[in-house]
Parts: C-alpha cells; sequence; structure tokens
C-alpha cells in the first residue's frame, strides 16, 4: 500500500501585497514562503528531502526561470536537496503537491516542501492578460478577444446557458458570497475593498462588462503570492513522534488529476452527450472521492475550489454533485454553499476574493482544507470540519486535480 501523505504545517502570503512595488521579487517571496512554511511544521531546512514549486508563468511576467533553483538560492541549508518547477497553468501548484505525494508514496523521500510562487503584478493588466492566455491553445482560440480567460469561461457559461438555462443573477452571487468570505480572511487580496449592491448587478459602470456575459466581479484578480506545504510519510513522523501533538496533522485521503486537450471548443463538443458539462473534471473529482473511501459530496464538511470566475465555481458545483448536472443555482438560492450552510464552499475567499496567484492557488487550496480539519482556520473557520474537498483547474480545465484532505 503506498504511504499515508501528511499535511505537516504551510504558510501563505499576504495576496493584497504588491512585491514589485516595493521592489522584490522571487527571491524575497521564495524565502518568506520558505521560512513561513519550515516554522508552522516545526522543521529545519535539514529536515527536507526534496522540494517541488509550482509556477506557471516566470519567464513571461519576471523573466526568471530554473525556480527549481530558487529555495536554495534564499535558503543555503536547502543547498543539494534536489528540487524541481511545475507547470500546469493555473493547475501548477496541484501538479507540484502531487508530484510530492509520488515521491513520498513510493518510498523514495520522506519529506517534501511543496511551494507555489507567482508574480502577476510586474506588467500592465492588458499585457498581464496577454501573459495568461499563454496557458489556451495559441493561436487557434480566443483570437479576436481582448481578455483570453473572460472570453473562455464566458463561452462555457453560454454552453451552460444552452444546455440548461443559466441566470447570470446567480454567478453575481457567486462573486458575492466569496468577496464576503474574504472579508474574515487576514491574506485575502479584497478583504478592505468596499462592494455595494451595483457591483453584483448588471450595472455597466460599477459593475463593466469584461469579455461576453462577464463583468468585473465575475473574475478573480491579478495577485502577486506563495503558499508552502510541507508533506511527509509514516516513516518521518515515526522519526519525529513529537510532530503528531495536538491534532494538528492533517492528511490527504484521497486524490483526482485528469489532463484533456487544450481547446474549450473541443472539450465541449466531446461532452456533447454526456450529462456534464466536463466529464472529466466530474471524474478528478469521483477519483478523489473513491481513493478517500468516501461516498459523495456529502461526506465532506466544506470545499476550496477554484473560482477564476464565477462561471468555474458554477461548474464545480455541480461537478462536485452538490446538485444534479445544470442544476447548481439551486445551491445557491438555498444557501448551501454559505458557511454554516450544507456545504460551505470558498469559506477563504476562493479566488474571486482571496486572490490568484496562479501557481500558487492548488498550494493556498491544500493549505487551506488542511487548516479546516484542524481547525487552524481562523475567523473563517467551518465549525467542526473533519473532511474538505479541494479543486484545482488549469486553462479551460485542461488540468484538473482534486483532494480529499482529513484530520489526523
Amino acid at each position: 500500500m503506498p504511504d499515508t501523505v501528511w499535511i505537516l504545517g504551510g504558510y501563505q502570503s499576504d495576496f493584497a501585497r504588491n512585491w514589485s512595488r516595493a521592489g522584490q521579487g522571487f527571491a524575497e517571496l521564495t524565502g518568506e514562503v520558505v521560512r513561513g512554511t519550515l516554522d508552522d511544521a516545526g522543521l529545519a531546512p535539514s529536515d527536507i528531502d526534496v522540494i517541488h514549486v509550482g509556477n506557471a508563468f516566470g519567464q513571461l511576467f519576471t523573466g526568471q526561470g530554473q525556480l527549481g533553483g530558487m529555495p536554495a538560492t534564499v535558503e543555503p541549508e536547502l543547498w543539494e536537496v534536489p528540487s524541481a518547477r511545475h507547470e500546469a497553468a493555473c493547475a501548477s501548484g496541484g501538479v507540484a503537491a502531487l508530484a510530492a505525494m509520488a515521491d513520498i508514496e513510493s518510498g523514495r523521500y520522506d519529506c517534501a516542501l511543496v511551494l507555489g510562487l507567482e508574480l502577476e503584478r510586474t506588467v500592465p493588466g492588458d499585457l498581464a492578460a496577454g501573459h495568461l492566455g499563454a496557458a489556451a491553445w495559441v493561436g487557434h482560440e480566443g483570437q479576436d478577444a481582448k481578455f483570453m480567460w473572460p472570453h473562455m469561461f464566458s463561452a462555457l457559461a453560454d454552453e451552460y446557458d444552452r444546455r440548461y438555462g443559466l441566470d447570470d443573477a446567480h454567478l453575481r452571487a457567486v462573486a458575492e458570497l466569496n468577496f464576503r468570505n474574504a472579508r474574515a480572511n487576514p491574506n485575502a487580496q479584497t478583504r478592505g475593498w468596499t462592494f455595494t449592491e451595483a457591483s453584483f448587478a448588471a450595472d455597466d459602470e460599477a459593475n463593466p462588462v469584461v469579455e461576453g456575459r462577464l463583468r468585473r466581479t465575475d473574475c478573480s484578480q491579478i495577485t502577486d503570492g506563495g503558499a508552502g506545504v510541507v508533506l511527509a510519510g509514516e516513516r518521518f513522523l515515526a522519526r519525529h513522534p513529537e510532530l503528531a501533538r495536538d491534532g494538528r496533522l492533517a492528511r490527504v485521503l484521497g486524490w483526482g488529476h485528469r489532463t484533456v486537450g487544450l481547446p474549450l471548443a473541443m472539450k465541449l463538443e466531446r461532452s456533447r452527450d454526456e450529462p456534464y458539462t466536463l466529464p472529466h473534471v466530474r471524474n478528478a473529482v469521483l477519483d478523489a472521492f473513491s481513493r478517500a473511501g468516501v461516498d459523495g459530496v456529502d461526506d465532506l464538511d466544506g470545499i476550496e475550489t477554484h473560482d477564476c470566475f464565477t462561471m468555474s465555481q458554477y461548474a464545480a458545483i455541480d461537478h462536485f454533485g452538490i446538485t444534479g448536472p445544470g442544476e447548481s443555482w439551486k445551491a445557491v438560492e438555498n444557501g448551501d454553499l454559505e458557511i454554516g450552510g450544507r456545504i460551505p464552499v470558498n469559506p477563504s475567499g476562493g479566488l474571486i476574493g482571496g486572490g490568484h496567484p496562479v501557481g500558487a492557488t492548488g498550494v493556498r487550496m491544500l493549505l487551506d482544507a488542511a487548516r479546516q480539519v484542524t481547525g487552524r482556520a481562523g475567523d473563517y473557520q467551518v465549525e467542526g470540519a473533519r473532511r474538505f474537498g479541494a479543486l484545482n483547474i488549469g486553462g479551460s480545465t485542461t488540468t484538473t486535480v482534486s483532494f480529499v484532505v482529513g484530520s489526523g
């Protein structure tokens, strides 16, 4: 049997911080996240056997590649520790975590440092949007769009509308929930932002159209930031029994990972006769449930999901099984997604409220899930949480990574 993978601790930077404006870059970001992650786990650099770094767009935004070498650059005690960078667009952090888990489960290494790092506020917004478009099928889709990803997820909304019907008011309600949840998160990018009712309405001044049917508050933000976790196996814990204290350890109960082709149109064409619009996303979730021994979404106490746009969260609702296919609106209307509801979704504020430093998002989700099940989520804690799901997607769901995290 594969080794159990434990989450020993972790750290998230303040996603409201503009590192470039402060004259700082990947070295400073990496140093802060490495130190914070190790301190929270109660470990020294010498305890780390291997490092996996999730980063999507380092070269495009900063010119810096080879980010697997940055931890040893800023922390000399990590010199000679094997390290690699992973790129899977917005799922880069999830893929980095999966690679670390595979190292532990195989017995190759016992303790892994997983980092998600991204700097995006180095260039003007229009240029940033162009850089992010590299995760689509370049030259084959979205050529006429000013903003690639709002355009793509507006197209997904149109497809939902065609298949099932879609009221844009339900997308606005998803945005309002995530921004509201973010107010309680001390690391959320938008925690201090001010909104009015018009911010979540079809108001062209307060909430202007970005692309298609998506408006400003339907979109996550350009964000700088990093997150880290330490993953370890049973052999490591046997050598360090002092770490299994006070019920603060979480473990990865299950995972799913599916990859499909780049174009959104190809995905939608292949699923035209399927009950789910994105069956590979549904299958990744079911894989995580199966490996975790979870019968369904009602065995979870909450979810951190990928809301790069309100439409991606709307799709996640039915693909997790909170509702039937195309019926996500029911969970939006009846309060199921609220903290205190049937299945709280994005109590952290998610990507829309919390921020979306692309390569860090998957690691941040894993960290938030671990904090929830160990009672360490602070003011956005879901009371009594014992099992949490996470869904991290890259591109138009080209790469999908799902986790179920439980208390120790």
